[in-house]
């Protein structure tokens, strides 16, 4: 806004000749051309004049008395021209049309978003920024916890990984401008790299999405959609700092953007220094080891980020293109007593300070660049999205042999070294009533290994689909879809023998000493069909949804060939050559109601595996740590959400939801238990009360959050039962018009877990060595918009 406003300064320098004739004051609005509400922030510009509406989406300006021609422009819609005459007397109404938006492969031109879901049939929820900013948590997908359904896997506090009615790991895509990405989700102790700052829209899929997304997406998809252009002869940014006292972090994110005509960039530094995080208690019991915390520092838990990103694109009537490239850098320590019990005998002063990160520790570097076009023809319109990732991980942990390794040369345990390449194209067309999109999807994946400790072999992974998906405007309130689509994949796995020898048994009675081989030279090829049909009505203010399809994913390297001790988790895991890839049979229905200050939505699901892989720990135990094999079982799941919302008063509002998944496997070695990491019945329970304005603070808003869960008693062995628990975070938000400007400064206080309860997160990573979650936490975040 500071820049508009020398632009405009600028300007009336510049025109005060040409303005010492006889002008005109141009009075009018700009408003949304579906909705009719109005805009601010529109920008109005004119050969040597400008404005920009305010909250009310109104404007002013200075005009010759001879016609001239001026330019509207908005983020999120169509920029517009119109021309003044000598006549115009009446205030001008000017009718912004929204951007065409692409959802579920339809390409609707001048209907709200909040339409165009609801004529979906698929079960999905749209997240905008300013839901991203009052969440705001230490990594985007603890973020997104909050809406029902979707949970995380926490790794620490600066990492995490997003479950979706309880599947996880490769089970859900999670897709940035188009790419899927990739790097090393398959461990229960590997984040994703993504940076949360700048992240403008998101759409997460509760369901099969395979059709669309390939194969991984078999569970759902969380979708962080390319951010909009900025608008024309524009320039503006903003700076995020976040401080928290339970880890001591303090985050800095600034980002910019800008635009002339049809060039504009982006730009954003993002880093984060964070200390060991204090968890309500002073002792964990880890395999009957008692380990003692000082000050209830879950110690070696810091880490520290820092991650840069930039983007340039063009953007015209029928074109548009965008380049992005960025890298997350992060180091984390991992809690010394969760790799093995090897801390016992350390030398390492865990306690010495809380912000060191020693061994054991991971290092993680991600380049992502990806480039969307999309290209506007008379019937058609064309959608390409190109990426290469590199990622590149380090495990590093004390050098200590175990059985017949002997002490390793440094302490680089493992080192993944992984290069993706993607392609993917899609052609959107109308035929008559039925809106029709034809696309592919390839990629190429390169994973090397390195370090001392093997787990999984090298290998490389070709992915490649194609699909067909239609979508069918009955009349205006009834809407079909459906689509069909064929995958194919291969998977070739390296051999790979130890870097020490270990004796074995001859069939003569004598005994040699070789190397070991851990993984063999195999080429593996997989194929399958997915589909989906389902049907949305819009009766009035309800909407009713019905979705049936079919899911496939390929069984992944780790799951195949993976022979070695995972520390992170004290076993041996061993992996089977002979897994088929995994089908799911998925139901899905939904009824939404809108009426008046009342809101309300249930969402069931019916889902059926016939082949379900998962993890089984065996009787068997190789160097004294038990051997766990994937294996595959059929398995039935249940669940759903429920949600409502009232608006009790104009500044008071109520909001509830619960969510639930049943589990069980009908076959296999586990038959009759629940499969791994299933949430328990969660509830959650929502005030919020707007203040209004207080002297400097606008817009005050107080909130509270009650999260209830339920004891998780339906386990599955290794598991233990988790207790219920219930907490308690408290927020105020406001608005700090600090500069004078349409862009106020956001401010945020929240206060995680009020009463310090000590609780236990049935799907968290250090749930399984008896680790709570993290205790009281107060932050402080400010957002200064320019």
């Amino acid at each position: 806004m500071l820049f508009r406003l020398l632009v405009v300064c600028l300007s009336l320098v510049l025109s005060t000749y040409s303005f010492a004739q006889q002008t005109s004051i141009v009075k009018g609005s700009v408003v949304d051309s579906v909705s009719l509400k109005p805009l601010s922030g529109v920008t109005i510009l004119g050969e040597k004049t400008y404005a920009v509406t305010d909250d009310s989406g109104t404007f002013q300006l200075k005009s010759p008395k001879n016609s001239t021609v001026f330019e509207v422009s908005h983020l999120g819609y169509a920029s517009t021209k119109f021309k003044l005459n000598t006549n115009q007397s009446t205030p001008l109404v000017i009718k912004l049309k929204p951007s065409s938006t692409s959802l579920d492969e339809v390409s609707v031109q001048g209907k709200t978003s909040s339409r165009i879901e609801k004529e979906s049939a698929t079960v999905s929820v749209s997240v905008d920024e300013e839901f991203l900013h009052a969440n705001r948590e230490n990594s985007l997908m603890q973020t997104l916890r909050k809406i029902p359904g979707v949970s995380t896997m926490t790794i620490g506090s600066g990492q995490s990984k997003p479950t979706i009615r309880g599947l996880g790991f490769n089970r859900v895509s999670v897709v940035q401008n188009g790419i899927k990405h990739e790097a090393q989700q398959w461990g229960s102790d590997h984040g994703l790299e993504i940076d949360q700052y700048g992240i403008q829209d998101i759409r997460i899929i509760k369901g099969p999405a395979s059709l669309m997304y390939g194969s991984d997406a078999i569970a759902g998809v969380v979708d962080i959609q390319p951010s909009k252009a900025p608008a024309i002869n524009s320039f503006g940014g903003e700076v995020n700092v976040l401080g928290e006292t339970n880890n001591d972090l303090l985050a800095v994110s600034a980002g910019v953007q800008g635009r002339k005509e049809k060039w504009y960039y982006r730009a954003r530094l993002t880093y984060r220094d964070y200390a060991d995080f204090k968890v309500p208690t002073d002792r964990i019991n880890y395999e009957n080891y008692v380990f003692e915390l000082y000050d209830n520092d879950l110690r070696n838990t810091a880490g520290r980020e820092a991650n840069g990103s930039f983007s340039f694109g063009y953007v015209s009537d029928n074109f548009r293109s965008e380049t992005f490239v960025s890298n997350v850098n992060a180091k984390n320590g991992f809690f010394a007593n969760a790799h093995g019990l090897e801390v016992r005998s350390s030398t390492i002063d865990y306690d010495v300070s809380n912000r060191d990160i020693d061994l054991p520790f991971h290092k993680v570097n991600h380049v992502k660049v990806t480039n969307n076009t999309t290209i506007n023809l008379d019937e058609h319109t064309l959608h390409f999205d190109l990426g290469y990732q590199n990622n590149q991980r380090e495990e590093h942990s004390e050098p200590v042999p175990h059985g017949y390794m002997p002490t390793p040369p440094n302490s680089r345990e493992r080192v993944f070294t992984k290069n993706t390449y993607s392609l993917n194209a899609k052609d959107i067309f109308k035929v008559e009533d039925h809106t029709l999109s034809a696309g592919i999807n390839t990629e190429l994946q390169n994973n090397n290994i390195g370090g001392w400790g093997f787990l999984i072999p090298a290998y490389d992974r070709y992915t490649a689909g194609a699909y067909l998906f239609d979508h069918f405007e009955l009349n205006e309130d009834i809407h079909l879809q459906g689509g069909l689509r064929f995958d194919a994949g291969r998977v070739a796995t390296q051999a790979h023998y130890d870097w020490y020898r270990s004796p074995r048994d001859n069939p003569d009675g004598s005994t040699s000493n070789v190397y070991l081989q851990r993984a063999e030279n195999r080429t593996l090829d997989f194929g399958s069909f997915s589909g989906s049909v389902g049907i949305s009505y819009i009766h009035g203010n309800t909407t009713y949804k019905l979705n049936a399809g079919k899911s496939f994913r390929m069984p992944l390297a780790h799951e195949l060939a993976s022979d070695g001790v995972n520390y992170h988790m004290y076993r041996y895991e061993r992996g089977n050559l002979d897994l088929d890839p995994e089908a799911s049979y998925q139901l899905d229905a939904e009824v939404t109601h809108t009426a008046g200050r009342f809101n309300f939505g249930v969402s069931p699901f019916l889902n059926y595996f016939d082949n379900y892989i998962y993890l089984n720990p065996t009787s068997n135990y190789v160097e004294t740590l038990q051997v766990y094999e994937y294996t595959q079982a059929e398995v039935f799941r249940t669940g759903g959400e429920v949600t409502a919302g009232m608006q009790v008063s104009q500044d008071f509002r109520l909001d509830a939801s619960a969510e639930y998944v049943y589990s069980r496997q009908t076959s296999g070695p586990k038959e009759g238990f629940t499969i791994p990491f299933s949430p328990p019945l969660i509830g959650m329970l929502s005030a919020n009360y707007n203040l209004g304005n207080w002297s400097l603070f606008e817009d005050v808003n107080l909130n509270a959050d009650l999260r209830v869960a339920a004891a998780q008693t339906d386990i599955v062995p290794p598991e233990e039962i988790t207790a219920g628990y219930q907490m308690l975070n408290l927020a105020v938000m406001s608005k700090l018009n600090l500069f004078n400007n349409q862009n106020p400064t956001l401010l945020r206080v929240k206060l995680n877990n009020v009463f310090n309860t000590e609780y236990y997160d049935h799907t968290s990573f250090y749930r399984l060595i008896d680790v709570p979650e993290a205790g009281r936490n107060l932050s402080v975040s400010l957002t200064l918009p320019f």
